[in-house]
């Protein structure tokens, strides 16, 4: 069975210079840490993904610059 060629659609390939981008900030992060959290935590951060449109990692790495933020200014580390 043959098909009209506009019928078949295909992905656009992706240039060298975002597959580059891709593969660098997949090798940046490869370091994985498991938490532990209760169901509260978890909805909590649900809700968050859902109204920031972020994952939960980069919620959690926005978490911990904060912290290590505030950290810095109350205890000029």
């Amino acid at each position: 069975m043959s098909y009209p060629r506009n019928a078949v659609t295909r992905d656009p390939k992706p240039s060298k210079r975002s597959l580059r981008k891709k593969k660098e900030k997949t090798e940046q992060l490869q370091n994985i840490i498991s938490l532990r959290i209760n169901d509260d935590e978890k909805r909590a951060l649900e809700k968050l993904t859902k109204s920031t449109s972020k994952n939960i990692s980069e919620i959690m790495r926005e978490a911990i610059a904060l912290w290590s933020q505030n950290r810095r200014k109350l205890c000029l580390d």
